[in-house]
């Protein structure tokens, strides 16, 4: 264990995600010759999905490593000045009034130059769940009214449900859940939470009511989609049944124990988003009822880390970090299982660490990440101070011996020039191995020459 001493945060956490990113590679690459297809039209290669996917994987990790470096009370801070980023985004999003199939489909956006697909309703959640929680952890043990409560919680919340609503209702649907399950903890009153659940049903009807008055407006245009998913999950009727849902059961079904083995399944050839959406039935299907539930523990594991850890936490705020963080993960990853063997409606949410696509995987990871730092121990978290602050002590002493030199020279180095040198020094030492404050090395003799 001594080798993995720079990984701070609860190891069990860690072993759960290193588990399921490794797990996700067979899955995605065998899943991947149906996209070969139907998505590249056989331009693409199963291997380059694969590539795609490990740097997908490569990059969430290092967002995690990043994300658990940080004390978990910085991210106050950062929750409050992404909400107006995430608002406009979503906005933005919306209005680019892309139409797939008749149906509003202004999930994504393109960043430009690189051709990357962004979804903005997946980072908006994670962003909305910290801030949720900076704002309950900032009125805890203070009165306040449901109209302040409104203005200060429910605005934003309500602001990104509007948003994502009109083209994702599973999404929005998940997170108005998990946003109330967190208020709950948070000791939001059950009276005011009440209310709010009136003003949603409202909501709710008024976007139903436009959508009969306005059929054909993209905005409106999924109302029939969910209608019919609705419809056809309730019926009994074998010739209604949706058809990947057939799919997936045929893949569940032929999987049986043991399973037909690794990259053998039949159905990721006919069942569409089977690297993403219903992955779980193609894992199924190769490796069985063993596999399934060989991954239904995994994520059990978790869930039960996160209680444990979540009553652990040294604050209010952490506490609500990991609910509202961790448990979303979690259902997310069942609602997605409920999905494959119909018993929910299709609902399009990935399998957390499992699945392809970057947006969903990142946005996962990062979540962790913040989870973790949360669940540093106070000897972790005093080791990471002690290790800032005494890099920062040896850079004021280089700099402070350079000053002397510079001095006895005849130069003049006033204070602004000392924070220059800093900033040089700081630069060279993010280009080079190891740590060179501490092993001897002079950054300052690259800095020279660079000038």
């Amino acid at each position: 264990m001594e080798k993995f001493k720079f990984l701070r945060g609860d190891k069990t956490i860690w072993a759960m995600i290193a588990l399921l990113a490794i797990a996700s590679f067979l899955p995605v690459y065998s899943a991947s010759t149906n996209l070969v297809y139907t998505v590249s039209e056989g331009k693409a290669s199963t291997l380059g999905f694969l590539v795609k996917h490990l740097a997908h994987i490569s990059i969430g990790l290092l967002i995690v490593f990043i994300a658990h470096k940080f004390h978990y009370e910085r991210y106050k801070k950062f929750s409050l000045l992404g909400m107006p980023l995430v608002i406009l985004l979503l906005a933005y999003t919306l209005s680019q009034g892309k139409v797939i199939g008749g149906a509003n489909a202004s999930r994504w956006i393109e960043i430009p130059f690189i051709g990357f697909s962004f979804q903005t309703s997946t980072f908006a959640s994670t962003i909305l769940m910290v801030y949720v929680a900076r704002t309950l952890a900032k009125m805890h043990n203070t009165s306040y009214t449901f109209q302040e409560s409104l203005l200060k919680l429910w605005f934003p919340v309500g602001a990104v449900l509007i948003f994502i609503l009109p083209s994702n209702f599973s999404t929005a649907a998940l997170i108005f859940v998990m946003v109330c399950m967190l208020v709950y903890v948070g000791q939001y009153p059950l009276k005011y939470l009440g209310y709010i659940f009136g003003l949603a049903l409202i909501g709710i009807s008024l976007f139903v009511l436009l959508y009969m008055a306005f059929p054909t407006n993209k905005y409106f245009s999924r109302v029939s989609t969910w209608k019919a998913r609705v419809e056809r999950f309730s019926t009994d009727k074998p010739d209604e049944d949706d058809y990947q849902i057939e799919k997936a059961k045929i893949a569940i079904a032929s999987g049986k124990i043991q399973g037909l083995g690794p990259g053998k399944s039949v159905q990721k050839n006919f069942l569409p988003q089977s690297s993403s959406d219903f992955i779980f039935a193609i894992i199924v299907e190769e490796y069985g009822m063993i596999g399934g539930y060989a991954l239904v523990f995994i994520y059990m594991i978790l869930f039960f880390r996160f209680l444990v850890r979540s009553n652990k936490a040294p604050t209010l705020f952490g506490k609500l970090l990991i609910v509202g963080l961790g448990f979303p993960i979690i259902f997310q990853a069942f609602i997605n299982m409920g999905v494959a063997v119909e018993l929910l409606p299709v609902t399009g949410q990935p399998l957390p660490l499992i699945s392809s696509g970057g947006t969903s995987i990142w946005m996962t990871c990062l979540s962790l990440g913040i989870i973790l730092s949360v669940t540093k121990k106070e000897d972790e978290i005093a080791a990471d101070l002690l290790e800032e602050k005494q890099r920062e002590e040896a850079l004021q002493r280089l700099v402070e011996r350079e000053v002397t030199i510079m001095n006895e020279e005849g130069v003049d180095v006033n204070q602004q020039k000392m924070e220059e040198m800093k900033y040089s020094i700081r630069e060279e030492l993010s280009k080079d191995e190891g740590d060179s404050l501490y092993n001897g090395q002079n950054p300052m003799n690259s800095v020279k020459n660079k000038e």
